[in-house]
């Protein structure tokens, strides 16, 4: 009857332990950078690895030349690109969390978090 009694406090352990490297991805995900861009160049986004955008520039000709439409598409694909980026950054910080946890179905939700294949 108390023989998964030290079995649970193991896994309270770790989930304890978890919690805190979950935190610790989160600051140093907040930390990092990543950055798309489209056109050549004419327009990059930059955001953190949690995908939150923190910069946006854009070239100075693309306004000389009045050229709207084209920024409207050019800003889009930055962003998307950053986003990607930003969500490979996050699936590896997981996969760098989790790695020993023998958790069905883990390593396939994390590779399609990051958008690759492991």
């Amino acid at each position: 009857m108390f023989k998964g009694i030290g079995n649970l406090a193991s896994m309270m352990k770790a989930a304890q332990q978890m919690g805190g490297k979950l935190q610790e991805v989160q600051e140093q995900l907040k930390a990092a950078r990543a950055t798309g861009s489209a056109g050549g160049g004419m327009v990059e986004i930059e955001v953190n690895g949690l995908g939150e955008v923190l910069r946006a520039r854009i070239d100075p000709r693309l306004f000389a030349e009045g050229d709207r439409e084209m920024l409207e598409d050019l800003l889009p694909a930055a962003f998307n690109q950053a986003q990607s980026k930003a969500k490979q950054l996050h699936g590896e910080a997981m996969r760098r969390v989790t790695e020993g946890l023998n958790l069905p179905g883990l390593t396939d939700a994390l590779s399609q978090l990051s958008g690759g294949t492991q």
